[in-house]
């Protein structure tokens, strides 16, 4: 990805965050316009600008990120439940090119999301 982004600068701490969790390869903070009580955003320090751009060298980091946000899940006692959403593409609601899990939680959510 040659474009840079808000998460990229969140990564370099040109921007600050509120960051809740980080290790080696990804990043979480909390969403600035929470749809929940707890909206956490976890992103790869590598970019990848979306699901859809993922490719099979990904496959690691891809499930490193689940990981990520069921230890995140656990840590911010969201033991009653949660929601992952990966918006993908214009279309699919992503408004920053850079993959980003969202973590939903404290409250109980209604389905059909949007």
């Amino acid at each position: 990805m040659s474009e840079d982004t808000l998460f990229g600068k969140i990564i370099r701490r040109e921007i600050p965050a509120d960051i809740v969790y980080e290790d080696d390869l990804c990043l979480a903070f909390r969403d600035i316009t929470p749809q929940a009580p707890t909206h956490i955003l976890v992103i790869p320090k590598q970019p990848i600008a979306m699901l859809s751009a993922a490719q099979a060298e990904d496959k690691a980091l891809l499930g490193h990120l689940i990981f990520a946000v069921s230890e995140i899940a656990r840590q911010q006692k969201l033991d009653s439940g949660y929601r992952v959403v990966i918006n993908t593409g214009e279309d699919g609601g992503q408004t920053v090119f850079h993959l980003h899990l969202h973590l939903l939680g404290g409250r109980a959510l209604g389905w059909p999301p949007g």
